[in-house]
């Protein structure tokens, strides 16, 4: 069995690490995180394309394999154990890419976090874990985010 968490940076994504050591086996883990090269960008956003700075490919590229490596990381420190991470660039959409990895390793779950979004804002922006849940075809589990204590 291996496990694939999917890794932003973001807490939730530390939520799901968190979660994943917890509740399933130690099992070999491959941390991925996806970033999105400049080509990708400009497809996506044409008319952002005079405000897009062509030098900050290699920073996003090296931000990605921070957050990778700082995933992997998270994911010893909670229990989970033979832990490798990537940074995989994104060509078509980050679920997608989440998805193709996933295969590629023949992972046995994907783990990802939520950020919770409803309604309207879930329809403008997407949801990766959301279209990882409808497009993979094999088990993903899905880390809502922390109740706010109040």
């Amino acid at each position: 069995m291996t496990i694939l968490v999917a890794y932003d940076g973001s807490a939730d994504a530390r939520a799901a690490i968190e979660f994943a050591a917890k509740h399933l086996t130690a099992e070999p883990t491959v941390i991925v995180t996806v970033w999105e090269p400049l080509l990708v960008q400009l497809k996506k956003y044409p008319l952002a394309a005079g405000a897009i700075d062509p030098g900050t490919e290699d920073e996003a590229k090296a931000q990605a394999e921070h957050h990778a490596k700082e995933g992997a990381e998270l994911a010893v420190a909670a229990g989970l154990s033979d832990v490798t991470y990537r940074a995989v660039a994104d060509n078509e959409s980050i679920w997608k890419t989440v998805v193709d990895v996933a295969d590629e390793i023949d992972a046995s779950v994907i783990v990802t976090g939520s950020r919770g979004l409803a309604g309207v804002r879930s329809v403008l922006l997407g949801s990766v874990s959301n279209h990882v849940l409808h497009h993979a075809h094999r088990p993903t589990l899905i880390v809502p985010p922390a109740k706010n204590s109040s």
